[in-house]
């Protein structure tokens, strides 16, 4: 099992380098246009909201695919798995990252500052339970996580971004790159049984 885990995060690498590209270039347009910090907090407010959606989407998919339980099960295991995750990717990383850079962070829980996020992630319960999709919505959550994980730093943090921009790069590669593939792929399997046994086949249609 952590060959194979191996082999998911190798495999997310490009995809997830792309994305914290694209993630850099919005920084730069950010910073360089003076854009106010309101602004980025709207689109903070908006893509990690997107993320949590996306996140339990695909969590409970792959847990209900190989396993039928009762809703209060799959529920606890979807809202865990999207919003203790995407918490950790969108705010937590960002946070302790900015402060290690010595920029000026305030720290933002979102899934309690503004509680409706918590129905977004029981919306996105609800679409994985009942259609187990799990390719395209994978692939978003990196996107949004990746900007997101952007919007956090120039929404709640004051820094000089452009000189710190090679440590955003790699902060927000790995605030996308372990967070996503333990929340899609890791976390719900430890709940089933026989997961040498399902891993392989559900992570090569993730990465397919």
């Amino acid at each position: 099992m952590i060959r194979r885990i191996a082999h998911e995060l190798r495999e997310h690498v490009p995809f997830t380098a792309l994305g914290t590209v694209t993630g850099i270039i919005i920084m730069v347009i950010v910073v360089a246009g003076n854009i106010p910090s309101h602004v980025s907090q709207i689109a903070f407010l908006v893509s990690h909201p997107g993320h949590v959606f996306l996140s339990a989407l695909v969590t409970t998919a792959m847990y209900t695919r190989y396993r039928k339980s009762k809703i209060w099960t799959v529920v606890l295991i979807g809202w865990t798995g999207s919003i203790g995750i995407a918490t950790t990717s969108d705010v937590i990383i960002p946070y302790f990252s900015g402060t290690l850079l010595h920029a000026q962070m305030q720290f933002h829980a979102p899934f309690i500052e503004e509680w409706w996020i918590n129905f977004v992630a029981l919306a996105g319960i609800a679409v994985g339970h009942w259609k187990q999709t799990t390719k395209i919505p994978h692939f978003g959550h990196i996107l949004l996580s990746t900007w997101a994980s952007l919007f956090y730093f120039t929404a709640f943090g004051v820094a000089d971004w452009i000189r710190l921009l090679p440590y955003v790069f790699v902060f927000l590669f790995l605030a996308v790159w372990i967070p996503c593939c333990t929340s899609d792929i890791i976390y719900p399997l430890l709940f089933v049984r026989k997961k040498r046994e399902v891993l392989a086949p559900q992570t090569e249609e993730l990465v397919a």
